[in-house]
């Protein structure tokens, strides 16, 4: 197996898959499973070619490399420390020929990509639009989670630039925001196709959704089954675990 150099207060995780496994410092940002069940919801036509907006340090493009036959796979980052992390990792598990790690803004992602170039572009946003009280809001994990750099229009009207006609975006959210968001989608011409509300517990109320939309899709939603975290404190309900990999 390949050995890694680690930099200061990074750490190798495993990811169940392939045996990939993922260079992360919990200082700055680690992935949640928020961005786990993105890449189990997304669905990629074998030879399909992915972009990935804000990937962070990378977990959707390798996640999505395991478990699709995509031709290839980019992700795109602000944060050059993230950035960083991300080709070292598609490095560290023989991945470089597959997926690149791109520099730059998801604002500007259509003077990095040529129009209507990729078949499927997914997104895990930040997802507070208020950034009142936060301290720092330069830290990495403010950017990761406040709409500080990008907002989800943003988000919304590049994936709709950037996918071609009938290509598939996929997000995850929070439900507080879903009337905003299947607006934003609609205007943008990326037609709401497809939702899954996810709750913690049977009984608690759903604190995220996953969204499909198409580029030019015809008006019709299907409602996916709730899809349940936990079956008790600290025990996954059996779906959690098939899209983990265990």
């Amino acid at each position: 197996m390949k050995e890694v150099k680690l930099k200061s207060k990074e750490r190798l995780d495993e990811l169940q898959r392939n045996g990939y496994r993922i260079i992360q410092n919990p200082d700055r940002f680690c992935f949640g499973m928020d961005a786990v069940l993105l890449s189990g919801f997304s669905q990629v036509k074998p030879g399909g070619t992915v972009l990935d907006l804000g990937t962070g340090t990378g977990i959707i493009p390798i996640l999505l490399e395991a478990k699709t036959s995509a031709a290839h796979l980019t992700g795109l980052e602000i944060q050059e420390e993230s950035a960083d992390m991300a080709r070292r990792s598609v490095e560290l598990n023989g991945l470089s020929s597959k997926i690149d790690i791109v520099i730059g803004d998801i604002k500007e992602a259509d003077r990095l990509f040529p129009p209507a170039s990729f078949d499927v572009i997914t997104c895990n946003p930040p997802y507070m639009v208020d950034s009142h009280g936060l301290k720092n809001p330069e830290e990495p994990k403010a950017i990761a989670r406040h709409e500080l750099l990008c907002t989800l229009e943003d988000v919304i009207s590049q994936a709709a630039m950037l996918l071609k006609p009938g290509g598939h975006f996929f997000l995850v959210h929070r439900p507080f925001r879903l009337a905003e968001i299947i607006g934003t989608m609609s205007q943008y011409k990326l037609e709401p196709k497809r939702m899954q509300l996810v709750y913690p517990f049977v009984d608690k109320e759903p604190n995220m959704v996953l969204l499909e939309g198409v580029r030019g899709g015809k008006p019709r939603m299907t409602v996916e089954k709730p899809l349940i975290i936990y079956s008790e404190p600290g025990v996954y309900m059996p779906e959690i675990y098939d899209i983990y990999g265990y």
